[in-house]
């Protein structure tokens, strides 16, 4: 008589086998496309989660229905290992987001970022400048403050201070406020000649719709606020997917158990 656990085991791994497909052929078509620099980022990982779920799942399918014992082995062990990993990497991710938060000015509509209130770690990836070079393309070839400007060309100053701006588009597209420039449009700037200003990020900003605030501090700190908040939806996700992760891996255990009394038994 075949177990339940083996049948809910190899269930679950058929399911994980038919969702690693789509997953690996979408990895495959993104690498064949002459993408951005954020989709050629994309492409790897993508490979790489459809091929380990397509070994996974199919140990597991083969050793619950087939009663081999020592891919099921090798499958628990492998699901023990990603639940540690899983586990790891939700606690990383609560404490490097735990910091940083966007400034509220008063008369304006958005919030104003600054690099130094996030954690040192995301400090660290985004003042390397080999990362930034590649963030920075990725985000211009993303067209940001294109579509920004666009969206907000018509707007007087008072109409433009009133607007909700997302993190990055109040870190990247528009100088900060401490520069006090006055306003000709969204992306267009005057700056007083002649100001020491305090804020190095003043004196990066640049109204060539190519360069704007790309370089400030402004635009990395608008880009880890981006981040954060990924990664707090990450980890509250992570933490569902950890609960299943257990309960697939205590039936992996008993059918594992299942298969080794069978073998006894003959």
């Amino acid at each position: 008589m075949v177990r339940l656990s083996n049948n809910l085991i190899g269930l679950l791994n058929f399911l994980t086998l038919l969702l690693s497909i789509p997953i690996l052929v979408t990895g495959v078509w993104l690498s064949k496309q002459p993408g951005t620099d954020c989709e050629r980022w994309l492409e790897r990982p993508i490979i790489a989660l459809g091929v380990f779920l397509l070994l996974v799942s199919l140990a597991g399918l083969v050793g619950a229905c087939c009663r081999v014992s020592w891919l099921l082995w090798v499958y628990l062990l492998v699901m023990f290992l990603l639940i540690v990993l899983v586990f790891a990497f939700t606690i990383f991710a609560f404490a490097v987001t735990n910091k940083g938060a966007g400034e509220a000015l008063s008369g304006r509509g958005y919030r104003e970022y600054r690099l130094g209130d996030y954690s040192n770690w995301l400090q660290k990836r985004v003042n390397s400048t080999g990362n930034w070079n590649r963030i920075r393309s990725c985000l211009g070839s993303g067209k940001l403050c294109s579509e920004f400007r666009n969206r907000f060309v018509n707007d007087t100053a008072e109409q433009f201070y009133a607007e909700n701006l997302s993190a990055l588009q109040s870190g990247c597209c528009k100088p900060s406020n401490d520069c006090g420039f006055t306003y000709q449009g969204p992306s267009v700037w005057n700056k007083t000649e002649g100001v020491n200003y305090s804020n190095p990020d003043c004196h990066a900003w640049d109204n060539d719709p190519n360069v704007l605030c790309f370089n400030c501090q402004s635009c990395k700190a608008g880009l880890l606020q981006n981040i954060k908040t990924d990664w707090k939806k990450v980890a509250v996700v992570n933490v569902i997917f950890l609960v299943f992760l257990i309960i697939v891996y205590s039936i992996g255990c008993c059918a594992f158990r299942n298969n080794r009394n069978d073998n006894w038994k003959r």
